[in-house]
């Protein structure tokens, strides 16, 4: 058997460690964006893995912001970009853009879409970013979300043809591991009020009291009841009661922190994770909720209604509160307390 020896030039063998550094790096990226079914978390670890990959200065991600929303906004997930306060960064999904994506995907500056649909209409929150990219994500034969690159590190020059097909690479993993969040959302999220479900609500609890008990750090759970909403029901009718849910729902979304986990109970009962949160901060919390959801009008035929909640505050204590169960049971108490009270107020557990 006669062996031959090939010998690879400088260029080719640059060209081979190059391409197996890629598929290495490709393999962690991999890994970080498989690692959570968070949705924020995952959006976070997008950017900064395009960030650090690419060495770009900007980075940012159209997204969905719930399940059934026909648009795809920046809201917070960018970084380096300067947004205008107040201006809502979004683009349909059923815009031409998007079937162009899907037709031929792949990297995209600014022109080359103008070029291929004739005109930048309905994309100028995409192009007043001024990005030097944009790249699609696709996934299941679909677009799940935008994503926008800005310029690089002064002395790097342009993307080389290499690189976008990197980019590419990553972008794939990107939209898979989104839609695999957006399906765990659809498993955890009541879809009337848009929070997440009761199950949920116990599996996360019970690990972030396990962090604070190994950590020392702070958590407090709220128990939230609407004031005599049956007779919301029996005046106005259940659809109308359905009305005053979805409300609450969306004022105690809007006014919690990001890191915080808020979750239909039962009926018209909620409850709330505050992770690194004392007894005080939770009941500021508690309160700015509850304010808020008592200065909303719901609009009912000629009449405006006002709604008013309960609310329990506990903080974990690891001395007592050796099981989830026992954590909820004392911020129920408390939450019976303000029922007890005249209803319309927040009670801190003892």
């Amino acid at each position: 058997m006669i062996q031959t020896k090939t010998t690879l030039s400088v260029d080719e063998r640059e060209l081979y460690e190059r391409q197996i550094f890629d598929l290495r790096q490709l393999l962690e990226v991999s890994k970080s964006l498989s690692s959570t079914l968070d949705y924020n978390v995952l959006i976070e670890s997008i950017l900064y893995a395009v960030m650090g990959q690419f060495n770009v200065l900007r980075a940012g991600l159209f997204a969905r912001k719930g399940l059934d929303t026909p648009w795809f906004s920046l809201h917070r997930n960018y970084k380096g970009f300067e947004t205008a306060h107040g201006v809502e960064y979004s683009v349909s999904d059923d815009h031409p853009a998007m079937r162009l994506f899907l037709r031929q995907y792949g990297c995209y500056s600014l022109a080359d879409i103008k070029a291929r649909l004739g005109s930048l209409d309905g994309l100028e929150a995409l192009s007043v970013l001024g990005p030097d990219l944009v790249v699609p994500l696709k996934s299941k034969g679909a677009i799940n979300g935008i994503l926008v690159i800005g310029e690089r590190i002064e002395g790097l020059g342009e993307f080389t043809a290499q690189e976008r097909e990197y980019l590419v690479d990553i972008a794939v993993m990107a939209a898979i591991a989104i839609n695999n969040a957006f399906l765990f959302e659809m498993t955890t999220t009541d879809m009337l009020t848009r929070l997440k479900m009761k199950h949920y609500f116990w599996t996360i609890l019970a690990e972030k009291m396990d962090l604070a008990r190994r950590s020392g750090g702070k958590l407090s759970v709220l128990m939230l009841d609407i004031d005599h909403f049956k007779i919301f029901n029996d005046t106005h009718g259940h659809q109308f009661g359905d009305v005053v849910l979805k409300s609450v729902a969306r004022t105690l979304q809007k006014m919690v922190r990001n890191q915080d986990v808020a979750a239909r109970f039962g009926g018209e009962e909620f409850c709330v994770i505050l992770p690194d949160a004392d007894s005080a901060i939770a009941f500021g919390i508690a309160e700015r909720v509850r304010q808020a959801i008592a200065a909303t009008r719901l609009q009912q035929q000629d009449a405006e209604v006002s709604v008013t909640i309960s609310i329990g505050v506990a903080a974990f204590d690891p001395e007592r509160d050796l099981t989830a169960r026992q954590l909820v049971e004392r911020s129920d108490k408390a939450l019976y307390a303000s029922k007890a009270g005249g209803r319309d107020r927040s009670t801190v557990a003892d």
